[in-house]
C-alpha cells in the first residue's frame, strides 16, 4: 500500500461528492429534499436501498463470518428477506403511496394520532443513532489499517470525525437525490471490488482451493439443525433465517423510515414495489459474493484463524487481504469501495433522521403551520445536528467487540417489533385507539429490553455448555406479538370506535 492508493481514494471521494451534487440539483422544497418530489427511477432507488443496508458491517463481517463458521448462511437469510420484502411491497407500500407520505410514521398520525407518531419517530431516531454508531465505528477499522500502512497513526475517533465530515457535505446540500445517486454509484464499486477479490483469490488457490473448501463444508447454505435451543439462538438456523428473517425484513423495510423514505421517492406504486422486491434479490447476490470472498480467503490462508494470522478478529480478514494481497491502485479502489459502503449507509441515515425529525416531530407538534422554506432550512440544520451526534455515538462504540454485523441486528431488536407491531395493530385491531397503541408500544420496548439483556438459553457448543441470547431475527416477531396482545387487550376496556383511514396529505407542509 502506498501513496498512489491513497491518491485513488481521495479522487474517488471528491468525485462521488461532485457527482451526487450535480445529479441532485438545487433543492427548492422540503419534499424535494426528502423524497425527490417522488420522481426518482426505481432502479436507482433499488440500488440505494441495498447500499443503505449494506454498510461496512456487510463488507467486512460477512466475509469474516463465512471464513469462520457461517459458510453461506447469509444467503439462506436473504431468502427470508426476499419473502419479507415481498409482503411489504404488497401490504404496506400501497398504503404509503396512496397517502402521499414522506414518512412512514405519518400513517400512525392519521390512524392513531400525533402522539404515537412522535413516539415512533423518537424511537426511530435514537435506535438509528445506536445502530449507525456501530456501523460508523466499523467503517474506521479498514481505514485505520490503511493509514497504518502509510505510516500514519490516527485513532478511531479522528477517523470517525473525518468520515462524517466528508459524508455530510453532499447530504446537507443535495438531500435524498444526492444520497440515492451516490448510493447507486457506491454499490457498483464495492460489488465490483468483491468480484475483483474473487478473481484474484481464485488465481491464488486454484481448483484445489475450491475443492478443499467444498470438503470442509464451507459452501453450506442451509443449517438443518432443528434443535429447539439452536433454532432460538442461531441466526442461521433454517426456521430462524426464513421465518424470523422474513418478519425482520417486514420491520426493517416496512416500518423503518431509513428504508421507507427511499421507496417513497419513486414515481409510482409499481416502481416502489419493483424497487423493494428487487433490493431483496440484489442483497442475496451480494451476500453470496461476500460469502465467497470469505470462503476463498479461508483456502488462501490455509484455514488459519485470525489470531494465527496476527489479526484482532475475523472482521479484519478482508481488509487485511485488500491491503496486502492486491496490486497497487486495485487495492486503493477496493478500500474506496469500503468507504463507499460506509458513506452510503451514513448519508442515508442522516437524511432519514432529519426527515423524521422535521416531518414527524417538528411539523406535527408545531402550534402554527410552518412555511416550506422553513421546513427545508430545518431539515438541513437537523442533518448537521444528527451528524454531530452520530460521530459521538460512534466514538462510544469504539470498545465494541465481536461481530459488529450481529451487534447492529441486536440493537434493532429492541424497537423493531414495537414499530412493526404499531402498524399491524392499526390494520388488524379496529377498536384500538391511540392510548392502546402507546401503551402497547412502551410495554413492548420494556419487554424486549428484558428479552435482549436478560433472557439466555443454554446451548452446547464444541462439547461445552454456553449461554446465548435469543437470535436477532426472533426479536421482531416476539415484539410484534407483545404489541398486538397488549394493544388488543387494552382496546377491550373502552367502547369501539371507527378508526380514521389515511387520506392523501400534503408532502410535508
Amino acid at each position: 500500500m502506498n501513496a498512489l492508493d491513497l491518491a485513488v481514494i481521495v479522487v474517488y471521494l471528491v468525485t462521488v461528492a461532485w457527482i451526487g451534487l450535480r445529479l441532485s440539483g438545487k433543492q427548492k422544497s422540503s419534499s424535494d429534499y426528502f423524497v425527490g418530489e417522488g420522481r426518482m427511477p426505481w432502479w436507482t432507488v433499488c440500488f440505494s436501498v441495498v447500499a443503505t443496508e449494506t454498510s461496512v458491517l456487510t463488507v467486512i463481517s460477512i466475509p469474516g463470518g463465512a471464513y469462520t463458521d457461517q459458510a453461506f448462511g447469509n444467503v439462506e437469510l436473504a431468502i427470508g428477506y426476499i419473502i419479507g420484502r415481498t409482503v411489504v411491497a404488497i401490504v404496506l407500500i400501497p398504503l404509503y403511496k396512496r397517502g402521499g407520505f414522506v414518512s412512514a410514521y405519518q400513517y400512525l398520525e392519521l390512524r392513531f394520532g400525533r402522539y404515537l407518531q412522535g413516539v415512533a419517530a423518537v424511537t426511530f431516531v435514537f435506535t438509528r443513532l445506536l445502530a449507525e454508531g456501530v456501523r460508523l465505528f466499523a467503517s474506521a477499522i479498514p481505514i485505520k489499517l490503511l493509514l497504518s500502512e502509510l505510516g500514519l497513526d490516527f485513532g478511531y475517533d479522528a477517523i470517525i470525525v473525518a468520515l462524517t465530515l466528508l459524508t455530510v457535505v453532499y447530504t446537507y446540500l443535495g438531500g435524498i437525490k444526492a444520497v440515492i445517486w451516490t448510493d447507486a454509484l457506491q454499490m457498483g464499486l464495492y460489488l465490483t471490488g468483491a468480484l475483483i477479490a474473487i478473481c484474484v483469490l481464485t488465481g491464488h488457490v486454484g481448483a484445489s482451493g475450491w475443492s478443499d473448501a467444498l470438503h470442509a463444508g464451507k459452501f453450506r447454505v442451509f443449517d438443518t439443525d432443528f434443535g429447539l435451543a439452536h433454532i432460538l439462538t442461531s441466526t442461521f438456523a433454517l426456521p430462524t433465517a426464513i421465518i424470523g428473517g422474513a418478519i425482520f425484513a417486514m420491520a426493517s423495510h416496512g416500518s423503518d423510515q431509513l428504508i421507507v423514505q427511499r421507496i417513497l421517492a419513486t414515481r409510482s406504486l409499481r416502481d416502489s414495489q419493483k424497487a423493494m422486491i428487487g433490493s431483496g434479490i440484489f442483497v442475496a447476490i451480494q451476500f453470496a459474493a461476500f460469502s465467497l470472498v470469505g470462503v476463498l480467503l479461508w483456502s488462501y490462508n490455509g484455514g488459519k484463524t485470525a489470531k494465527e494470522l496476527g489479526l484482532a478478529s475475523a472482521d479484519s480478514l478482508y481488509p487485511n487481504f485488500i491491503l496486502h494481497g492486491l496490486p497497487v491502485v486495485v487495492s486503493g479502489l477496493l478500500v474506496a469501495g469500503i468507504l463507499g459502503a460506509a458513506m452510503g449507509s451514513l448519508s442515508s441515515a442522516l437524511n432519514s433522521m432529519a426527515n423524521s425529525t422535521v416531518a414527524d416531530i417538528i411539523r406535527s407538534f408545531s402550534r402554527r403551520t410552518l412555511a416550506d422554506h422553513t421546513l427545508l432550512r430545518l431539515a438541513r440544520v437537523m442533518t448537521l445536528v444528527w451528524a454531530a451526534l452520530m460521530a459521538l455515538f460512534a466514538m462510544g462504540f469504539s470498545a465494541t467487540t465481536g461481530n459488529v454485523y450481529l451487534t447492529a441486528l441486536t440493537i434493532a431488536g429492541y424497537t423493531y417489533g414495537a414499530l412493526l407491531g404499531a402498524f399491524l395493530l392499526g390494520r388488524l385491531v379496529a377498536r384500538a385507539n391511540q392510548f392502546d397503541a402507546i401503551v402497547a408500544f412502551i410495554a413492548t420496548v420494556i419487554v424486549m429490553t428484558f428479552v435482549v439483556r436478560v433472557v439466555k438459553i443454554d446451548v452446547t457448543v464444541a462439547g461445552k455448555v454456553v449461554e446465548k441470547g435469543i437470535a436477532a431475527q426472533w426479536l421482531v416477531p416476539i415484539g410484534v406479538l407483545v404489541t398486538l396482545i397488549v394493544g388488543g387487550i387494552a382496546s377491550l376496556f373502552h367502547p369501539a370506535s371507527a378508526p380514521d383511514e389515511p387520506e392523501p396529505v400534503a408532502a410535508v407542509a
